[in-house]
């Protein structure tokens, strides 16, 4: 397989066929860049993949995209995805904190915040008094649990940003960094000196920039999961894509990019005129860009992936005493649970689970407890049973049960991380043509991912349409 050419000929190389890869490829092939796709398992998607089986559909991994930007939506449109869109159910737009050993609904609006029994009433005075704290210096990066405790107050912390960080990073407060792993919430801080100050006027600003929070962007699957993204993605790929093809080595050479990849028992070298590293730092291949700062790439070992479990249950409806008229709970640590967290799956999405039955996706391990999600499926969906039992009155056995385990599952944003995005920024400028785009990079979630590979494909086509006009100048010369 080994292939020089001219410029215009090399293909760009995308390591990694997840959700970024992908997503990066197909921009690069709309643009007319030809491109191809290296991944190293024999299915692509990564950590999206859904189950259907007796009625009950299970998604492995995400259940949905947060629609933050209108860019998701033209994706979605150009793969002719848009009648197989699914948008969740406005009636299930509670969300619920336990707290009492009980779910109760996270207030919907600033006046009913100051009635919800989730908070003392000290706690809520704490945010009266939010305003007139001043910012941190700019310089300072803090850790989330000292930033909420500064400006908010401890319990603020323990009972809603321990849960909702566990239901996003399945992680530590006290180690995630404000500046990286919730920017906005950094940059509200020291734009505007206050969150709610923030919140009111960083509003009107979105508005103007066509930008929607997470908090109210709208939930996105299709008809048959997430897994339809994916695959659709790889239909328009076509050949493009290369199953089951581990990328070995990555050496920059004077004519661009050269991989050594392995096929089965076949070893091959390829040429390429970019190469997009798109899949997690613990999964890349030896990379050699003879520049400075190429032994520094080791040091992104160092990222922290904390395992987590997915438990999918099925139960009869009349078996769970909670509506679940909601997106679903999250779980404090102070509770003393097992489970971080449950989204209400057939609630959110039709088609989730037969006719009375319902379907509850749980989390289990994370940075809060990883030597849980370890555990053997038996003992994931004991667990996750009796802490449903206690919380949502579910009785009986479950009639459909799945778990999975990513050993390695989310990066944590930690204080400190700033150095390893300097590491691939410095890379990218010292070796044109190597590109670095995900999870690790520009933010955890799937609409930040899509962003991520639809900027980089951008970054990317300027790079090779560059490369072309220096070719042809060249050759012009000579």
């Amino acid at each position: 397989m080994s292939h020089g050419g001219s410029v215009e000929s090399r293909p760009v190389a995308v390591v990694g066929a997840g959700i970024t890869g992908l997503t990066a490829a197909f921009a690069l092939a709309r643009r007319g860049v030809p491109v191809v796709v290296y991944e190293g398992a024999d299915r692509v998607g990564g950590v999206i993949r859904t189950v259907r089986e007796g009625g009950y559909l299970a998604e492995f991994g995400p259940n949905s995209i947060l629609e933050t930007s209108a860019r998701i939506a033209d994706l979605i449109e150009q793969l002719g995805l848009t009648p197989r869109r699914l948008y969740s159910s406005p009636e299930a737009e509670n969300r619920y904190l336990v707290r009492y050993r009980r779910p109760i609904v996270m207030a919907p609006s600033p006046v009913k915040f100051f009635t919800t029994p989730l908070f003392s009433w000290r706690a809520k005075l704490a945010l009266l008094r939010e305003p007139f704290i001043a910012r941190a210096p700019a310089e300072v990066e803090e850790n989330l649990a000292d930033f909420v405790v500064r400006r908010l107050c401890r319990e603020f912390l323990d009972y809603a940003i321990n849960p909702l960080v566990a239901g996003i990073y399945a992680g530590d407060p006290a180690r995630l960094s404000v500046r990286h792993a919730f920017p906005k919430l950094h940059a509200l801080e020291q734009r505007y000196g206050s969150l709610i100050k923030g919140q009111i006027f960083g509003a009107k600003e979105r508005k103007r920039r066509g930008e929607i929070s997470k908090q109210e962007a709208k939930k996105v699957s299709f008809d048959e999961g997430l897994q339809v993204l994916t695959d659709t993605l790889r239909e328009r790929l076509g050949e493009s894509v290369r199953l089951g093809t581990q990328v070995k080595a990555v050496r920059r050479v004077p004519a661009g990019w050269r991989l050594e990849v392995t096929h089965g028992v076949d070893r091959q070298t390829a040429e390429h005129s970019a190469v997009l590293l798109a899949a997690p730092p613990f999964r890349w291949p030896e990379v050699q860009t003879g520049t400075r700062n190429e032994g520094r790439l080791s040091e992104l070992e160092a990222i922290v992936y904390p395992p987590v479990a997915s438990v999918v249950l099925g139960f009869r409806r009349e078996d769970v005493a909670h509506p679940l008229d909601g997106f679903g709970m999250l779980i404090p640590a102070a509770e003393g649970f097992s489970i971080l967290g449950t989204l209400f799956s057939s609630s959110l999405f039709p088609g989730r689970a037969p006719a009375g039955h319902v379907t509850l996706t749980s989390y289990v391990g994370g940075m809060r407890a990883p030597e849980l999600a370890l555990r053997p499926p038996e003992a994931l969906v004991g667990m996750t049973v009796r802490d449903l039992g206690v919380i949502l009155g579910v009785r009986g056995q479950p009639t459909f049960q799945h778990t999975v385990l990513y050993s390695k599952a989310i990066p944590q944003y930690e204080v400190g991380y700033g150095r390893f995005k300097d590491i691939m920024a410095a890379l990218e400028q010292e070796a044109p043509g190597l590109f670095f785009a995900g999870h690790y990079r520009d933010g955890i979630s799937l609409g930040d991912s899509i962003l991520s590979a639809l900027a980089v494909a951008e970054r990317i086509a300027e790079h090779t349409q560059g490369a072309v006009s220096a070719g042809s100048g060249a050759a012009r010369a000579s």
